[in-house]
């Protein structure tokens, strides 16, 4: 790991902005910022023959490199940022798995400290407050009704941090919950519901944004009961979370969504769990053992999927390469529009200047070869 490029040209690359790629483009850093001119003793990094593109903006991950973000201690949480880092992910929120109130309440308390000193954007609850029905790879011993009182008391223990919380919105509770949530500016997402399409409109115009992980842990699709699938994507106020790992999703689920929705109204996840960068093995996910094999995680008892060993710099790579999504749009659904959920577009998500100098180095094959944050170096390409 190398330290600050204080400041410095990247040269010859294709840089992806706002307004499209630059062909044979330069991006400046000074200090931890990216700049509009560059100073006369400026070093210059050739990267002909590669990409530069922002660095990733995850709003939704469960931990990684061995580490949990639900139970591990404030040291194992920062590996598992690390670990994600060095895949090209340069903001991260930290997604608690369902538990005890009190527990999740204490563990939202140690991470609002890490978001409070940067290591982490803010704080998403991904249960309790879903339906038994679509529970995944949540304890259903644990779940609970969406109570705005105690929504309140989680939002309250994160201390300003909490970001999102995952509801199924038809449930006792879930309209007046996401009201609540959509007033104090945290993203009300519907997920792991059994919801109808009626009820999922209901939630919508109460101020629902997101829809976590489309497609997984909610109805089908079907063409005489449409479900929630069918409001969530036809509403224009949802961004559509989806998981690009390959199991989560068939291709042709993913590039209906992209077709459907717009890549302006796409979030790629990663959904990931202690294993991502880590490797196989025996975990646990809160209170529930999971096994992963091959890469992909399921619960010893029953099989279902347990979120993902996915990192963004393959869910990047399998866009472009395997589902054939222009780079352009990549970008947005993997840096811009989770920065805009998250409010910190003014940040981060684009390399404008005057932003954060987060940014990522892919090769011609879209491998990562660089990642930079504020910056410093994370991972230094190797040129030549």
């Amino acid at each position: 790991m190398a330290g600050r490029a204080d400041s410095t040209v990247l040269a010859g690359a294709r840089v992806v902005l706002p307004t499209g790629t630059v062909e044979n483009g330069r991006v400046i850093v000074e200090g931890s910022r990216i700049a509009g001119s560059a100073a006369q003793d400026a070093r210059t990094v050739d990267l002909s023959g590669h990409w530069v593109v922002p660095g990733f903006v995850d709003m939704h991950n469960h931990g990684g490199g061995g580490a949990s973000f639900t139970s591990g201690t404030v040291d194992e949480v920062l590996t598992g940022i690390r670990t994600h880092r060095e895949h090209g992910t340069t903001t991260l929120v930290a997604s608690t798995v369902t538990g005890e109130l009190d527990f999740l309440a204490q563990r939202a308390g140690l991470l609002s400290e890490l978001v409070e000193q940067g290591d982490l954007a803010g704080i998403h609850f991904e249960g309790p407050f879903i339906s038994p029905c679509r529970k995944g790879a949540h304890s259903e011993d644990l779940l609970r009704h969406p109570d705005p009182a105690e929504v309140r008391k989680l939002m309250d223990a994160a201390r300003g941090t909490a970001k999102m919380v995952t509801l199924a919105t038809e449930l006792p509770g879930g309209i007046a919950s996401v009201r609540l949530l959509a007033e104090h500016g945290v993203i009300a997402a519907i997920g792991h519901t059994d919801a109808t399409y009626d009820q999922t409109v209901e939630a919508i115009d109460a101020g629902a944004t997101v829809a976590t992980h489309l497609y997984n842990a909610m109805p089908g699709l079907n063409h005489r009961v449409p479900g929630p699938i069918a409001a969530l994507l036809e509403d224009e106020r949802i961004t559509v979370e989806l998981i690009n790992d390959g199991t989560h999703l068939h291709p042709i689920a993913l590039e209906l969504a992209y077709h459907h929705v717009g890549a302006g109204r796409v979030a790629l996840i990663t959904d990931a769990m202690d294993a991502a960068g880590f490797g196989d093995g025996r975990y646990q996910l809160g209170p529930l053992a999971v096994e992963v094999k091959d890469g992909v995680a399921r619960l010893v008892e029953g099989n279902s999927i347990a979120g993902s060993t996915l990192t963004l710099d393959t869910a990047f790579r399998r866009a472009v390469t395997i589902d054939r999504i222009p780079v352009d749009d990549v970008v947005q659904s993997i840096s811009a529009n989770p920065a805009r959920l998250l409010g910190v577009y003014d940040k981060v998500g684009s390399l404008d200047p005057g932003k954060d100098a987060d940014l990522v180095v892919l090769d011609a094959d879209f491998m990562l070869k660089g990642v930079m944050r504020k910056g410093a170096w994370i991972v230094e390409p190797r040129i030549g």
